[in-house]
C-alpha cells in the first residue's frame, strides 16, 4: 500500500503536469540524497511539493529554466551570490581564461594577492584578508580569531551565522551540537542596546565577540551600531559585521559603508563569486595576524576558478553601476507591490522588510488563514506565474524591466487571488499540498 507522502505526490502528478519530471526526479533523488537537496533553503522543505519546480538546468541573466522546461523570473539569485547575474560575461570569460591555466596549485597564487588588494581598497575596515569557500567558514573563523585575540570563550550573536557549532547550535536545528558548546553562544536582540547591555553585564569580561548582521529585514535604529560598537570597546569584545549577504550589496563596499560604522573584523560571501564558491574574513592588522598562529586553513581557500570570478565581479562592481541598480530596481519593484497589497486590502497582513537590494515579504495570520496557508498559497501562485522565490526579492544586475514587469504581474493576479481566498477559511484543503513550513526564524 502507498504511503501518504507517495498518495499526494500521486495526485499532483495526476493534476499538474507542469512539474511531471521534477516530481518524478524528486523520487530518485529521496533515495541517495536527504530532503533532495543539498541545501535546506534549495529543498522541498520550502516549496509546495507537486506544485513547484524542485530542479533546475540552466540560468541566463536574470532568469532559469526547470526540468520540465518551465521558466521563471529569478528572485532567489541562488540564495543571493548570483549578484550580477546568470552567465553574466565577463565573469564567465575570467573563469575561462584561468581554467586555461589551472585550478587548484601546490603554492599560493599572485591571484589571492590582487583580490586582498582589490578588498582591503574598498572595505572599510579591511586591512589584511583570508579566503574561505563558505559564509560558514569565515564566521567561524572570526569567532575563533576573537576567541585567541580575547582569551575568552563566550559570544553573543543576533541572527543567523551559518551552521557550525556555536551557531547553529543556539537554533532548533542544535541536534549533534554538544551542551557545552552551545551554552557558550549567547542572544541579544537587534536593535536593543539595553538588551545587549545587560547580556555583557550577565557576563562581566567573559565575552569574546558580538558578530550581527549590520542590517537585515530591519534596518538599524538612529545610533544603534555606534552604541554596540561602543559597548563592545568598553567590555574589551571584538566587533564582527556577517556582511556574507550585505557584501557587494547594501553598497560597494558593505553596509559599513552604507552605515558609516567600522567592525573590527567582518565576514563577506555570497555574492563576492557571482555563483562561485568563496568567501573572506577581513580586518584590521592587528587582529588579523593573528592568523599566523590561529588555525584557518583549507586546501581549496586559493582555489583560483573562484578568485578569477570575485576578481572579475568587483572589477564590475568598480566600474559599472551595479550597486545603483540593485537599489533602483529593488525600490521599483516594492513600490509596485506595495501598491497592489494596499490595492487588495492585505496591508494587515503583507509587508516588504529590509532594503531594496534585498527584500523579505513578512506574513502575519489572518483570521481566516494562518502565516504556512498564506504562504504556500503566495509561493504557488507566483511559480505559476513564472516568478521563482520562496518570499524573498534578491535583485540582480541583470534583473530588466521586462522581468520586473512580470513579476509585478505575477504579485497582481497572486494578491487578487488571495485577497478571494481569504473571504472563507479552508484554503489549506483548497490548495491540495503540504503546507511550507520554516526551516527556523533566522531572523
Amino acid at each position: 500500500m502507498p504511503g501518504e507522502g507517495e498518495i499526494k505526490l500521486m495526485a499532483s502528478i495526476k493534476h499538474n503536469q507542469r512539474y511531471a519530471r521534477s516530481i518524478e526526479l524528486m523520487r530518485k533523488a529521496e533515495q541517495v540524497i536527504p530532503t533532495g537537496a543539498q541545501t535546506f533553503s534549495k529543498s522541498k522543505l520550502q516549496f509546495p511539493v507537486g506544485k513547484a519546480p524542485h530542479f533546475l538546468v540552466r540560468g541566463k541573466g536574470g532568469r532559469v529554466w526547470d526540468v520540465d522546461g518551465n521558466e521563471y523570473v529569478d528572485l532567489m539569485a541562488g540564495l543571493l551570490p548570483v549578484l550580477l547575474g546568470y552567465r553574466d560575461p565577463d565573469v564567465d570569460d575570467a573563469i575561462r581564461h584561468q581554467l586555461d591555466n589551472g585550478i587548484s596549485f601546490s603554492l599560493a597564487t599572485d591571484l589571492e594577492v590582487e583580490v586582498s588588494e582589490k578588498l582591503v581598497d574598498l572595505i572599510p575596515c579591511a586591512e589584511m584578508v583570508r579566503f574561505g569557500k563558505n559564509g560558514s567558514d569565515v564566521t567561524t573563523a572570526a569567532i575563533r580569531l576573537a576567541r585567541a585575540v580575547t582569551g575568552r570563550d563566550e559570544i553573543i550573536m543576533c541572527g543567523y551565522h551559518g551552521w557550525h557549532d556555536w551557531s547553529i547550535g543556539t537554533t532548533v536545528w542544535n541536534k549533534g551540537v554538544p551542551d557545552v558548546v552551545s551554552s557558550l553562544t549567547h542572544r541579544a536582540r537587534f536593535n536593543d542596546p539595553e538588551h545587549l547591555k545587560s547580556v555583557f553585564e550577565s557576563l562581566k569580561n567573559k565575552i569574546a565577540a558580538l558578530i550581527l548582521e549590520p542590517v537585515s529585514i530591519e534596518y538599524p535604529v538612529e545610533g544603534y551600531l555606534e552604541s554596540i560598537k561602543e559597548i563592545c570597546e568598553q567590555n574589551g569584545a571584538l566587533l564582527v559585521f556577517d556582511e556574507i549577504i550585505t557584501g557587494f550589496r547594501a553598497a560597494r563596499g558593505g553596509a559599513q559603508e552604507l552605515l558609516s560604522v567600522t567592525p573590527d573584523l567582518a565576514c563577506f560571501g555570497k555574492a563576492m563569486g557571482n555563483g562561485m564558491p568563496i568567501s573572506a574574513i577581513v580586518g584590521r592588522s592587528k587582529y588579523m595576524k593573528h592568523f599566523e598562529d590561529v588555525f584557518f586553513s583549507g586546501t581549496f581557500a586559493g582555489e583560483t576558478l573562484s578568485l578569477a570570478a570575485a576578481n572579475a565581479v568587483i572589477d564590475k562592481i568598480i566600474n559599472e553601476p551595479v550597486v545603483d541598480r540593485l537599489w533602483k530596481q529593488g525600490q521599483y519593484l516594492s513600490e509596485q507591490i506595495e501598491t497592489l497589497i494596499n490595492k487588495y486590502s492585505l496591508d494587515g497582513i503583507l509587508k516588504l522588510s529590509g532594503i531594496p537590494p534585498w527584500q523579505i515579504l513578512k506574513i502575519v495570520d489572518h483570521e481566516n488563514a494562518t502565516v504556512a496557508e498564506i504562504k504556500t498559497f503566495i509561493i504557488t501562485s507566483l511559480l505559476e506565474s513564472g516568478v521563482l522565490t520562496t518570499g524573498s526579492h534578491n535583485m540582480m544586475y541583470a534583473h530588466n524591466e521586462e522581468d520586473l514587469k512580470i513579476v509585478i504581474n505575477a504579485y497582481s493576479s497572486t494578491l487578487l487571488g488571495l485577497s478571494k481566498e481569504l473571504e472563507q477559511k479552508g484554503l489549506a484543503e483548497r490548495l491540495g499540498v503540504e503546507l511550507i513550513k520554516p526551516v527556523f526564524a533566522v531572523r
